[in-house]
């Protein structure tokens, strides 16, 4: 054979692979690594940051590892302190900068414990030994004591009656406190309980080490920690509290000034507003508040932080981009410092410590999911890690801000994500992706993952659209307040809006429109599958609502639902709640429905599923198919579910959106365990009776 003809061969064998990475492949989204969380050093020379790796196909099921590293800013390298198998968490430096502390569970039958390892070297050791883990901890500012939060352990009695198997559920009583405890570093003495009588849910230590504020409820419910949170200041040398604040409905981050004569805060401006939407003050001497959030502010205040004893740093959402802004402590001279309009780079909590010329913060952008960067303010953000280079290098469908107009006269925007080859004039597939909450919203940023796959789907040939309908955040109170006790009502109207807007456009196919989401999304998902079923060839609805009235009696969060939610008990809204659930509509659908949720989900139930599932296939529906993961809850932390859910959505799509095939056909195969990426797997055979 020829040289030049073995080249030939060569090429023409490598042309499709190299044409195959050109997109983002869904084996190379489960694959992508995120940065988690990023420290400051107490001096700013260094920063403490987490790395998210995906388990492989064939690991062990769990959530992702999660390795502690280290940048230097005077040599610009970077260092793995804490890498492998492992998971940490929460990350803090030391007050004197030596030593870093995390959250770390090492063993499978050990519990999550904090773990300290010098910067200078040498092995993570752990200094607490909590019966029942670590939920949260804070090191002491003296340094040589660290406080933490892990929950009463059961007696002794309740252990000996379950192993003779006495042991039964009682719902919501008998419930095991988080107790707020303090342990000294370098000895051998017990840990010191320091709360009684209430549930602790957050905490931070005073800057003079003699107190701490302390976010508390009555009981260890999750619903209390949405709605019943109050901040004490606790003091450490008796336990006595004081109260300090409550909060009108839900509580975000806290923080004490450098001087602890302050608590900046943020938290719901009144009961009913579905999320944390602004930022205070508390004057701990006086107890005056002050609110930092301009009146009519069109987004939402969910991260606080002190710049200095004068200023305050806010982190909010405005629309589709991120700002931070510099606030006096009197609430006067707002100043955006940092936008992602101008940069590009959205970004969550900044660190920072007074003194310090620089910020550290997790970024991402259209097309990086989650990188360390490095801001000093006048100056652009620096990008510090590269964690996914083939990014660079791999097609991307093009993503903007689309505007239009609802029924009813009202701006809305979201984002779309043009197939990648786009060609203006030309209808394609639109795939839905609706957000949960509702009380979250899109920003201009990187929106894939393996529930909403946004960027594969441009590869396979999509527009994608996410949607940011009324009752969404970012885009002040009254909007985000549409929702309330008008479920699936103007909320969802928007969406078909939206769709109908894209078709309107030229850039979607009427005829080939699937829609998807998790939680409020997988409602959405259900109610177009139902009601709006002329809208939609094809749903996935993940862990989503089908039935409002068993839904609103089950969750885990029933008061959370009644105060920003629905606004009204359900005695009085049967009607309502009735028909604004998918399970109503069931019987007129023509709508090839996907249903897939944890087996464990608290917080819809997987009843929900069951009922939807139900109700169509009483109803003769011929394309409804019902997945459940167990041990998974309200979103699937593991790598099997999350691959079974990635790989399933898509061939749904595929099959009844792109190829527009028959709804009274064959469906999808249901065993696609091929495509896990797993070896080893014995061949098909005779089933077992």
């Amino acid at each position: 054979m020829s040289r030049t003809r073995s080249y030939l061969l060569v090429f023409l064998f490598l042309t499709p692979v190299l044409t195959q990475a050109e997109v983002l492949t869904p084996e190379a989204l489960l694959g992508l690594r995120h940065v988690g969380t990023a420290v400051l050093s107490p001096n700013g020379t260094m920063v403490a940051y987490t790395i998210e790796i995906p388990r492989q196909p064939g690991d062990d099921p769990g959530a992702s590892y999660m390795e502690l590293h280290v940048y230097a800013r005077d040599t610009r390298q970077t260092r793995g302190y804490i890498t492998g198998k492992v998971r940490v968490s929460s990350p803090a430096w030391s007050p004197d900068g030596r030593t870093i502390a995390c959250i770390m569970k090492r063993g499978e039958k050990s519990q999550p414990q904090v773990w300290t390892i010098r910067t200078d070297g040498g092995e993570a050791t752990p200094v607490t030994n909590a019966e029942t883990g670590v939920l949260a901890f804070r090191w002491h500012p003296s340094g040589n004591s660290i406080g933490y939060v892990a929950e009463l352990p059961r007696s002794a009695r309740a252990r000996a009656l379950e192993a003779r198997g006495y042991r039964f559920i009682t719902y919501e009583e008998d419930l095991r406190p988080r107790t707020l405890y303090l342990a000294d570093l370098g000895t051998t003495a017990s840990p010191r309980a320091l709360s009684r009588g209430m549930n602790v849910w957050s905490f931070e230590f005073a800057p003079d080490g003699r107190s701490a504020a302390v976010a508390a409820s009555p009981r260890n419910l999750v619903d209390e920690s949405y709605m019943f949170q109050k901040i004490y200041r606790m003091s450490l040398q008796d336990t006595s509290c004081t109260l300090i604040y409550t909060p009108a409905g839900k509580l975000g981050p806290y923080a004490f000034s450098p001087d602890g004569s302050k608590l900046a805060l943020a938290a719901a401006a009144r009961r009913s507003d579905n999320q944390v939407s602004s930022g205070y003050v508390v004057d701990l001497l006086s107890g005056a508040v002050r609110s930092l959030t301009p009146d009519n502010f069109r987004g939402h205040t969910s991260w606080v932080g002190w710049k200095d004893e004068k200023t305050v740093l806010c982190r909010s959402g405005e629309g589709v981009d991120v700002t931070l802004a510099t606030v006096r402590t009197d609430g006067t001279d707002r100043k955006v410092v940092l936008s992602s309009a101008t940069t590009g780079i959205t970004f969550g909590p900044v660190s920072a410590v007074p003194g310090a010329k620089v910020m550290a913060f997790v970024g991402q952008t259209v097309s990086c999911p989650g990188d360390l960067y490095l801001w000093s303010p006048g100056d652009p953000p620096e990008r510090v890690t590269t964690l996914n280079p083939g990014l660079s290098t791999t097609a991307l469908g093009a993503q903007s801000v689309v505007r239009y107009t609802s029924r009813d006269g009202v701006a809305l925007e979201g984002l779309l994500i043009t197939p990648v080859g786009y060609e203006t004039g030309k209808k394609y597939p639109l795939i839905v992706v609706v957000h949960g909450g509702p009380e979250y919203h899109w920003s201009n940023s990187w929106v894939t993952s393996y529930g909403e796959p946004g960027q594969v789907f441009a590869g396979k040939g999509y527009a994608v659209f996410y949607p940011n309908y009324r009752s969404s955040t970012g885009y002040g109170l009254e909007f985000a307040a549409s929702g309330l006790g008008d479920p699936a009502g103007r909320e969802f109207d928007d969406i078909a809006d939206g769709i109908d807007h894209l078709a309107s456009a030229g850039i979607a196919d009427r005829e080939r429109v699937g829609l998807g989401g998790g939680s409020y999304g997988g409602y959405a998902a259900a109610w177009f599958a139902t009601y709006y079923t002329r809208y939609v060839r094809a749903v996935v609805m993940f862990v989503g609502v089908s039935d409002l009235i068993s839904r609103n009696s089950t969750t885990d969060i029933a008061y959370e639902e009644l105060f920003v939610h629905s606004g009204k008990p359900l005695e009085e809204m049967w009607d309502l709640a009735l028909k604004r659930s998918p399970v109503y509509w069931a019987k007129q659908s023509t709508t090839a429905t996907l249903i897939c949720g944890g087996a464990d989900d608290p917080r819809v139930p997987p009843t929900q599923s069951v009922e939807l599932f139900r109700r169509m296939k009483m109803h003769d529906h011929p394309a409804v198919r019902l997945i459940q993961y167990p041990g998974e809850q309200h979103g699937n932390a593991r790598q099997p579910g999350r691959r079974d859910l990635l790989f399933r959505t898509l061939e749904w799509y595929d099959w009844y959106v792109r190829d527009a095939k028959p709804l009274r056909g064959e469906m999808p195969p249901l065993d696609i365990s091929g495509k896990y990426g797993l070896e080893g797997l014995p061949t098909e055979g005779t089933p077992s009776h």
